[in-house]
């Protein structure tokens, strides 16, 4: 997963998911009930996305990859950049973008979840 319409692709495959650009062009967010589960660097070659972590995973992603870093002009306890240069393992990339998806549905409200799960939205 390395292109920006592979990267769109999975991450709009999300039940739920919304995305803008809150930030300005190049900056493309993608939500579940309000909250950012992502972010892609849209201009940046390689690719680069931004996704919420778990620290101590962080922690363990970014020592044992170069390619993942701590989260850009993001809270860098809880969120990861990743650069897709190819170096990490695609199946290492899908899991940390279900990660940041399902840390973020699970801190929805009931109410939220709930709708999101009947409805899509």
């Amino acid at each position: 997963m390395t292109t920006l319409e592979s990267v769109r692709a999975h991450m709009d495959s999300y039940r739920g998911a919304t995305s803008g650009y809150p930030f300005g062009p190049g900056a493309q967010v993608y939500k579940v009930g309000g909250k950012m589960f992502g972010l892609i660097a849209e201009n940046e070659q390689p690719l680069r996305v931004n996704l919420k972590c778990d620290p101590e995973a962080a922690l363990q992603l970014r020592a044992g990859f170069e390619a993942i870093i701590p989260g850009y002009h993001m809270n860098k306890r809880h969120w990861n950049t990743v650069i897709l240069d190819g170096t990490v393992p695609e199946p290492i990339v899908l899991e940390m973008f279900d990660d940041s998806y399902e840390r973020v549905f699970a801190s929805l409200t009931r109410t939220v979840r709930d709708r999101i799960a009947q409805h899509g939205a």
